[in-house]
């Protein structure tokens, strides 16, 4: 990946609270069928809401000249079972920080920081979204499943593509 000037990725802590709920409220507006909350529950949430997720799951900001432009969060399952499984979800890159290579960039700070603690990074992707899935499949994931109607906004449906990352294997 080539340098890109004014670039940071980096853990959001709880003073990032207020640019994280920006950024997540503005994903839930322009994108409500990417994801499984809403704008409407999420925004009734306090700021303290907020600094609770940040603290809570690990949740990765890409700054471009101090502006936060996206977003990738890393949930560790809980459980002996599928404690070597985590979850990328979360995933957004504002309009101004597209096409520059941010999201690799996240989706590579994520894999980095699950290296050594999990061996499987799973995520899902609405079916229709192709450049999300062109983006995880060049990432090393690969697609393991569809849910049918694993998500409806306004009376449609959208079916989800299941994917996962198994990091002993490169």
């Amino acid at each position: 990946m080539t340098s890109i000037r004014g670039l940071q990725i980096r853990h959001l802590g709880p003073s990032d609270a207020g640019l994280y709920r920006d950024i997540r409220l503005e994903a839930l507006k322009r994108n409500p069928e990417a994801f499984g909350s809403t704008f409407e529950r999420e925004n009734a949430q306090p700021l303290s809401w907020f600094e609770a997720v940040v603290v809570r799951a690990d949740v990765f900001g890409a700054f471009l000249d101090g502006a936060l432009v996206g977003i990738a969060g890393y949930a560790a399952q809980e459980g002996s079972k599928e404690a070597h499984k985590a979850l990328l979800w979360g995933m957004y890159v504002r309009a101004a920080g597209r096409n520059l290579g941010l999201g690799e960039r996240l989706v590579a700070a994520v894999l980095e920081h699950a290296r050594g603690r999990v061996e499987t990074v799973q995520l899902t992707v609405v079916s229709e979204n192709a450049a999300a899935r062109r983006l995880y499949g060049a990432m090393g994931f690969v697609e393991y499943g569809l849910e049918k109607r694993a998500l409806k906004q306004d009376g449609r449906y959208y079916d989800e593509v299941l994917m996962a990352k198994f990091l002993d294997e490169g």
